[in-house]
């Protein structure tokens, strides 16, 4: 049972609906000037210390309890994707952008758990940051936030960390989680391979790149699958391709190509870091090309701390029923820049089910989530932080 149920469902309208004047405010990347002062709005009559980004349009948000105790934190990001959207809802996003990964959930989740917190504040045995983190989507806010001092915005370090993550393809209200890597790192490999030009009716007086970077891609397609230890996967995925040729009848003389490299461990990655390319120079040299890479990092594996999680799994049996708390066996090769908190801190990530009418993948244009999960999510976050404050 928990201690705010009653007050969530007191809320939930209140949530719904700015999670919607959210979802059709829609910005992207770092600097969200719009989200940023819906989220002051919400926050200001809470009674909070409130701090803005200077590197990003994030927003800080410190709680005091009335009894003393450690800091926790709580984190929802901001920004959208550069999505038209398909869905049809009567209050969809009508630019080039949309909220298709749920993050209008995640800080209406957020503000409510922030409202539920400091209705109680008096008892509450502790700290909490609320952190609004602009730049999931690929532009490592949360690093630039980390980097601002979000973790030390109390005055002291927070002991743990904890965010959800709506689903729009699990079932509405189910809870997902699990201790360990909870999601892929992801980095990036860019490679141009050089030939020389020449006239396509003449390949024999040219070195051509094109079906060198053919053998380039089939060998980085069967690379994880035969290098890497079946119990320790990547996924490697080539998402771009072109060529310098600007017309039919000219052969280029070089080839740019991107592999997205997705790893569950720091062992694995080095391996891929190291051996991916040694092999594809060795392919390109063979054929009478040269090959330039470059190895671009990007966001590390999504931990979550097997002890904290434990904790955290028995919190959501408790709240909503083991039957409803899904124990994933494998991680998810997605990844998230909540990543880069919890290498500072303990903590876990959790996915929270919203499917709507039919599941939709993450992503995806028409994705639709049912924002009824929201008293759930603000409760589950305020829960968390309370009993992680009450553990000391």
């Amino acid at each position: 049972m928990s201690r705010f149920g009653a007050a969530a469902e007191a809320v939930a309208d209140r949530l719904i609906a700015v999670r919607r004047e959210l979802h059709g405010a829609v910005e992207v990347g770092i600097d969200l000037p719009g989200t940023q002062q819906i989220i002051l709005r919400e926050l200001s009559d809470l009674g909070l210390e409130i701090a803005v980004g200077a590197a990003l349009s994030s927003v800080t948000a410190v709680l005091r309890g009335g009894l003393p105790g450690p800091v926790v934190l709580l984190r929802g990001d901001m920004d959208g994707l550069p999505i038209v959207e398909a869905s049809a809802l009567d209050f969809a996003a009508t630019g080039a952008a949309m909220h298709a990964c749920g993050h209008d959930l995640h800080m209406a989740g957020l503000l409510g758990a922030a409202r539920l917190l400091a209705a109680q504040r008096d008892e509450l045995p502790g700290t909490v940051i609320f952190m609004f983190q602009p730049g999931e989507e690929g532009h490592a806010g949360a690093r630039l936030m980390l980097d601002e001092g979000v973790l030390d915005a109390a005055g002291e370090r927070a002991v743990a960390a904890y965010a959800i993550h709506v689903d729009s393809a699990v079932p509405a209200g189910q809870l997902v989680v699990r201790e360990g890597a909870m999601m892929a790192s992801a980095n990036a490999l860019r490679m141009v391979v050089r030939g020389s030009g020449g006239h396509a009716a003449f390949p024999h007086l040219a070195i051509d790149p094109v079906p060198v970077a053919a053998q380039l891609i089939l060998a980085v397609q069967t690379f994880a699958a035969r290098r890497l230890p079946a119990t320790d996967q990547a996924v490697i995925s080539i998402t771009r391709l072109s060529s310098d040729s600007e017309a039919s009848n000219i052969l280029a003389a070089s080839v740019s190509l991107e592999a997205n490299i997705r790893t569950l461990s720091t062992a694995t990655l080095e391996v891929v870091r190291e051996e991916l390319p040694a092999l594809l120079r060795g392919i390109a040299e063979a054929n009478g090309c040269t090959l330039d890479t470059t190895f671009i990092a990007s966001y590390p594996v999504t931990y979550n701390d097997p002890a904290e999680t434990r904790e955290v799994i028995a919190v959501l049996d408790e709240l909503v029923g083991a039957d409803r708390v899904i124990r994933r066996e494998a991680p998810y090769m997605a990844s998230e820049d909540f990543s880069y908190v919890l290498e500072e801190v303990p903590g876990a990530l959790v996915f929270l089910g919203a499917a709507a009418e039919r599941p939709v993948p993450l992503h995806s244009d028409d994705a639709i989530f049912d924002d009824g999960v929201l008293g759930l999510q603000a409760t589950v976050l305020a829960e968390l932080a309370w009993r992680r404050l009450a553990r000391g």
